[in-house]
């Protein structure tokens, strides 16, 4: 197929992607039209390639996560309560909603973390949808701390008291 007739998708996958890509649909006196962008180099990886790439991303966002102070307290109180649940379950099933529960809270720390981020690099100002956005995550930052703290004094009491 020659060169002007291809499609933009198509010159992109032979590798000659132009700055500008000629339209048939264009009206009389219109000009080209942008071109469509690269395709994301991230999802050509596969295999041990594609995951170790992964592996970078999530520990980049640890460490993005680590400079919120909700997320601090959470990780240093895992240090604790992780351990703990070891000790608290009397079985595996009862180990792992207790250690379950933790990590839960902070995924879900880390996931209201990234609301707020993409909230507040849209923009400063005030919406109703943002303040929406960021009070929904924020309620399931509350409905995970209630899960675990339940859980976990049903645990102790379980375990002391009964």
């Amino acid at each position: 197929m020659p060169a002007s007739r291809q499609t933009a998708t198509e010159r992109r996958d032979n590798g000659r992607m132009p700055e500008q890509v000629s339209s048939p649909l264009l009206h009389a006196g219109q000009t080209d039209i942008p071109a469509a962008p690269p395709v994301n180099p991230q999802k050509d990886r596969k295999g041990l390639k594609r995951v170790w790439h992964a592996l970078g991303y999530s520990v980049a966002g640890l460490r993005a996560g680590w400079q919120e102070a909700a997320f601090r307290q959470e990780a240093i109180a895992s240090l604790v309560l992780l351990p703990a649940a070891f000790w608290l379950g009397r079985s595996w099933v009862e180990t792992v909603l207790l250690a379950g529960s933790v990590i839960l809270v902070m995924i879900i720390e880390l996931l209201n973390t990234g609301i707020e981020t993409a909230i507040d690099r849209i923009g400063p100002e005030w919406h109703d949808l943002s303040k929406r956005a960021k009070d929904m995550g924020s309620a399931a930052v509350l409905l995970s701390l209630l899960l675990c703290a339940g859980t976990w004094a049903l645990a102790l009491f379980h375990r002391l008291l009964a």
